[in-house]
């Protein structure tokens, strides 16, 4: 190997040589242009603003390309939230589902146990005799149905106190089996009522999860479409996306 060899290869003249090269571009370059043979100074100040240019695009192009990282990062974090949105709220409305569900059982029921006290109070009363002791005894059936019935849900909590009270229809004057069909007709009402209730409430839960659902795929296709823009191979936008998939959303009958 040769003596330049040797200086080219050694640290410390390599570094010399590359300071060199960089102290003389500028002066190659005027020299390369006939323009600035002629007016060496205006060649220069033209090398120094084109120089300034270039370092300032530069800088504008980190500058775009952090914000991009930035806006990249807050919308993933973005997606990942909607995800976790969308899944929740999925589980409140199938919870809304199985509470329709239940509700429609407990209406039929209760319809199916009116229908039964009617057919038997078709059949009349007994005759009893109308003392004290009997109406005591009309009384204290009412209310300990009436709690009984409280208790399983089929009745509203303030039917208690309607019944001690006399109000809303009960009346502890009636017979039993009277008394039985006026429960029965209360309580399928009241169920009827907490069907539609429940009803109700899984139509808001279904729009509610629907809204989630379209927010988390709108997020996750922003998420493909900035990591296309970015330049982001196949494999690097799997693992991106995959982070996002949850379970199909299932289709409203």
């Amino acid at each position: 190997m040769n003596v330049v060899a040797d200086m080219l290869l050694t640290p410390a003249p390599a570094v010399i040589w590359a300071t060199l090269t960089v102290l003389t571009l500028p002066a190659l370059l005027l020299l390369g242009s006939p323009e600035g043979m002629r007016q060496p100074r205006q060649a220069a100040r033209e090398l120094v603003a084109a120089l300034r240019r270039h370092r300032e695009q530069l800088r504008l192009q980190a500058e775009e390309a952090a914000q991009s990282a930035r806006f990249a990062e807050e919308l993933h974090v973005a997606a990942g939230r909607a995800a976790a949105s969308a899944e929740r709220w999925q589980q409140v409305w199938q919870r809304s589902v199985d509470e329709v569900d239940a509700a429609w059982q407990s209406w039929l029921a209760a319809d199916a146990r009116l229908r039964a006290v009617r057919a038997a109070a078709a059949w009349g009363t007994p005759a009893t005799a109308r003392t004290c002791e009997e109406y005591a005894d009309r009384d204290r059936f009412l209310h300990r149905t009436v709690a009984a019935a409280v208790a399983r849900g089929d009745l509203p909590p303030e039917a208690v106190a309607d019944a001690q009270a006399g109000r809303n229809g009960w009346d502890a004057r009636l017979h039993p089996a009277d008394q039985e069909v006026v429960i029965a007709r209360a309580s399928a009402a009241w169920l009827r009522q907490r069907y539609e209730q429940a009803t109700a409430a899984e139509r808001t839960a279904w729009h509610d999860a629907e809204l989630a659902r379209r927010t988390r795929d709108d997020l996750q296709r922003e998420v493909a479409a900035t990591a296309v823009a970015d330049g982001a191979g196949p494999s690097r936008r799997t693992a991106r996306s995959g982070a996002f998939t949850a379970r199909p959303f299932p289709a409203r009958g």
